[in-house]
């Protein structure tokens, strides 16, 4: 009989100067045969693809091994793997598969077509939606398998940590302020060593870079919302589970970088304009679609509070995005120009992909 398999889903979005190391780790892990990879491409503009398929070739070396502690690797080559188009079904028992996407269509999309893929496999009981630029110490998928054989609902997760910095804690996961939709980072900044995993039961949610789901969970909830784009879709994915609860895995840490492709904030640089843009748009739509109308006025209240301390820190370019992500207006061009091609466009802006008026 074929053991259970955890499957990882994986977004790649011009990921090759990271990507190789979250694959190498994987792959070196102690249940590495227990996994079954699905690294959905969102139309990378740069080598992605050829990256992975020279790695798995054994043609080309993951770029920065030993980075973590603990980290074991090299993963030995050659690694089966077989390529596929979004919604096509494969073989089913390769190791790696690479979901190619003709369209950008945002984090939640790409985790949604992986996710699709697996739910095909029968041997797959959990899906582990990780990001490409994380790092797995060997034993932290043995950590998610066993915790999955006890359970077939709710969320899992463990503890992210810098790869720049790692004993200081990125996110324990997060709570969420009902009023305005503000997210807290759960022990973000403290050092690893003396902080203590919170009890998953006063956790909202987890990062959407590191959330394990038993096959249950996702027949229950369903896949994510894809029309955020990025951001808020692991917040809302969390809050519509009801009553399953968050369990937080102790020893199945991981290491994660952050923010490479969108720049997002990560404790050490500031948020972008484009990532503030779509943080506010999404943080606004996510408060009118699960709080009583008249939050959304104090969660806009907030937004503007914030946009008036952005104008003096650091200008108005970072300003006017969060305004204009708060109002769900139109893009500012620094964060227009980010995405050009029309259908990732209409994805990303929906009614503002064009110049349109009204969502």
């Amino acid at each position: 009989m074929t053991p259970d398999r955890l499957g990882v889903v994986i977004v790649a979005f011009n990921s090759a100067d990271v990507i190789l190391d979250c694959l190498d780790s994987l792959f070196a892990s102690e249940d590495a045969a227990r996994l079954a990879v699905a690294v959905v491409d969102n139309a990378s503009s740069d080598d992605t693809r050829e990256a992975i398929r020279a790695w798995a070739a054994g043609e080309r070396a993951a770029p920065h091994p030993g980075c973590v502690p603990g980290q074991a690797g090299p993963a030995p080559k050659p690694i089966a793997m077989q390529t596929v188009k979004t919604g096509e079904a494969g073989a089913g028992d390769a190791p790696l598969t690479l979901i190619l996407s003709d369209v950008n269509g945002g984090y939640a999309y790409g985790v949604n077509a992986g996710l699709a893929y697996l739910r095909n496999r029968t041997d797959v009981t959990g899906y582990w939606v990780l990001n490409p630029d994380s790092i797995v110490p060997p034993e932290a998928p043995s950590r998610f398998l066993a915790k999955l054989a006890d359970t077939n609902e709710g969320m899992l997760s463990s503890r992210c940590l810098y790869v720049e910095a790692p004993d200081i804690i990125q996110t324990d996961g997060g709570r969420l302020n009902r009023w305005t939709g503000v997210c807290e980072s759960v022990n973000a900044g403290q050092p690893a060593a003396s902080t203590p995993l919170p009890d998953g039961a006063t956790l909202d949610f987890v990062t959407g870079a590191n959330i394990v789901v038993p096959r249950g969970f996702l027949d229950r909830v369903g896949p994510m919302h894809d029309d955020y784009f990025l951001y808020y879709e692991e917040v809302d994915w969390a809050w519509r589970r009801g009553g399953q609860p968050i369990r937080m895995v102790p020893g199945a840490q991981i290491y994660h970088r952050g923010g490479t492709s969108i720049g997002s904030s990560n404790g050490i640089r500031q948020a972008s304009p484009f990532a503030d843009y779509f943080n506010q748009r999404n943080r606004i739509w996510f408060v009118k679609r699960h709080f009583a109308p008249w939050r959304a006025p104090v969660a806009i209240g907030w937004a503007l509070a914030k946009a008036g301390q952005a104008l003096l820190r650091t200008g108005p370019a970072q300003a006017r995005a969060i305004l204009a992500g708060a109002l769900d207006l139109a893009p500012p061009a620094s964060v227009s120009e980010r995405i050009k091609d029309p259908a990732a466009r209409r994805r990303a802006f929906g009614r503002h992909a064009d110049g349109g008026k009204g969502r």
